[in-house]
């Protein structure tokens, strides 16, 4: 399976090298790393990794998380906690399929000390929970090891799906548009606007869009944009043309 583990913003270089080494154990080699707050090959990191050294010289560092994802087709963040305005967490398993299915899946896991945010599960299409006691804070490598072990192991499974979703990028970049679009049309306002994208991402996540599909949708945008403007121009227009008629003669 071609998945890749996404450390956002991690702090501690040793957690980064057990993370490393979790995802060997899995099995998984795709290490990416968003705005460290430590040196990836710091020496305590490379002792942590033991023989997983290679896959963690080999990870790649991005600024965002949008761009550390924009290759992926399914994002899957991580959390223990339930979040206002966001899918609550599921079971790993009931995600599975998902997963399995997908051609190019990311997992997402945030910092040591608050895990992701709002803003960076955002961008996920589903969270998954590793289900625990009740102390539910497991170490970032712990967390790595046990999410990757749900997902890897069923790789003998036949996908629940069978076509290809759009990527992360693509995705984004329509939620973007229908970001200026809603604001175009006075369906929102800029105080509403985060809570009312949150509900349309939600829904359309659940969508699973090809890359087809999004592009039509975002047609569907553009027309919507081309409408608002045209009638503006026309009304603009109509206006000039009445205070012309209107003003009195020489």
């Amino acid at each position: 399976m071609n998945l890749a583990v996404v450390l956002v913003s991690p702090k501690t270089p040793g957690n980064i090298g057990a993370a490393a080494r979790a995802m060997l154990n899995m099995g998984a080699r795709d290490l990416r790393i968003v705005a460290p707050r430590c040196y990836v090959l710091d020496p305590q990191a490379l002792a942590m990794a033991v023989h997983a050294a290679d896959l963690l010289r080999s990870a790649r560092v991005y600024p965002t998380l949008r761009e550390a994802l924009a290759d992926r087709d399914v994002s899957v963040g991580t959390s223990a906690r339930i979040r206002a305005d966001l899918p609550a967490p599921r079971h790993p398993s009931q995600v599975r399929p998902l997963v399995r299915a997908a051609s190019a899946p990311a997992l997402v896991f945030g910092p040591e000390e608050t895990g992701l945010i709002n803003s960076d599960l955002e961008q996920c299409q589903v969270t998954v929970r590793v289900p625990t006691g009740d102390y539910a804070s497991l170490n970032l490598a712990q967390a790595v090891l046990l999410v990757c072990y749900e997902f890897l192991q069923a790789q003998d499974e036949a996908p629940a799906y069978d076509r290809k979703t759009a990527t992360r990028e693509e995705m984004e970049a329509m939620y973007g548009h229908l970001h200026e679009t809603m604001q175009l049309i006075g369906y929102t306002d800029a105080v509403r606007a985060r809570h009312t994208l949150r509900l349309w991402r939600a829904m359309l996540d659940r969508a699973l869009m090809s890359s087809a599909e999004s592009r039509l949708f975002r047609g569907f945008l553009r027309q919507v944009t081309w409408k608002v403007e045209d009638a503006a121009k026309r009304g603009t227009v109509s206006g000039r043309q009445a205070t012309e008629q209107d003003a009195p003669g020489e």
